[in-house]
């Protein structure tokens, strides 16, 4: 792996897969930092896992932040049972029982993708708990929101069939397909592939997908927390993404505009994984909004 970007097995030995109160299945979860330092939860995104923040990370923990990341259920090295309903409600609770296990009352988020949503219910729930909210690409409003085909499929009555001939290079194929004009190193790719396939979880993508339906199903309440939220709120946006990228930024402009807005257009312009695809621009920026609090 490269010097910027730790390696899937460097990632996971920082943390450790743990029950949580009042939650059945054991997650991966992480913690870096002063324990004293500001307080700052990353959330990521589908179909990967709390690994696509470990090249910011250090740049937040300079900066002074006390950083938890955790996989999602489903996802990563936490659980992934079988014949489960998935459901983003489900993992916005995920995400108070890590707040509960950490003694976190407070603190900034930050989302991408999948997070998005569970950030923005958490934030419909109790928004005076979240000091700060920062957006990554990702399906805010489910109208933007144009699924590349792999997803139609595995989300499609036949999914389960699809999702057993999901191999590493349909896998990573599809991911490039995400990214911008700055290839991703083959041996992340082969992490973010590992971390997919763990504990079978090739099996549960299309169940994990229902997020597509929950995002339609309760697109007012959870677009409203965007008009609503008090707190500071700020996007760091790749344009180059075919999912979430480029046509979403006048939506944020006319609904937000008092948001402060950075577009990762400079050329080699950024795709759906700007935290990825982009580390040296994202950890900066992200240490500098969310430092300055420590």
């Amino acid at each position: 792996m490269t010097d910027t970007f730790p390696s899937r097995e460097e990632w996971t030995a920082g943390g450790s897969r743990r029950p949580l109160p009042g939650f059945p299945h054991v997650i991966f979860v992480r913690q870096d930092g002063p324990v004293s330092g500001h307080p700052v939860t990353l959330l990521h995104g589908f179909p990967t896992s709390s690994h696509d923040w470990a090249a910011v990370v250090p740049c937040l923990v300079a900066a002074g932040c006390r950083v938890t990341t955790a996989d999602f259920l489903g996802l990563g090295e936490s659980d992934k049972p079988a014949s489960h309903d998935y459901s983003v409600f489900e993992q916005a609770d995920l995400v108070e029982a890590v707040w509960r296990l950490t003694g976190r009352e407070a603190t900034a988020l930050v989302a991408h993708d999948y997070g998005v949503s569970v950030a923005q219910e958490l934030l419909a729930r109790e928004p005076a708990r979240v000091t700060s909210m920062t957006w990554l690409n990702g399906g805010i409003w489910p109208d933007l929101h144009h699924p590349i085909l792999e997803q139609k499929l595995l989300s499609s009555p036949g999914g389960e069939e699809v999702a057993r001939h999901v191999d590493e290079e349909k896998f990573t194929a599809a991911v490039n397909r995400l990214i911008g004009e700055r290839p991703l190193p083959a041996d992340l790719l082969h992490d973010m592939w590992l971390g997919a396939r763990s504990r079978d979880g090739l099996r549960i993508l299309p169940s994990l997908l229902n997020y597509m339906r929950e995002r339609r199903e309760n697109g007012t309440r959870w677009t409203g927390t965007l008009r609503t939220y008090e707190g500071e709120q700020r996007f760091i946006w790749g344009p180059a993404d075919p999912v979430s990228g480029a046509h979403v930024i006048p939506r944020i402009r006319e609904v937000v505009p008092h948001a402060a807005l950075t577009v990762l257009d400079k050329a080699p312009a950024v795709g759906h994984f700007p935290q990825v695809e982009a580390p040296e621009v994202v950890g900066p920026l992200l240490a500098d909004s969310l430092g300055r609090r420590a």
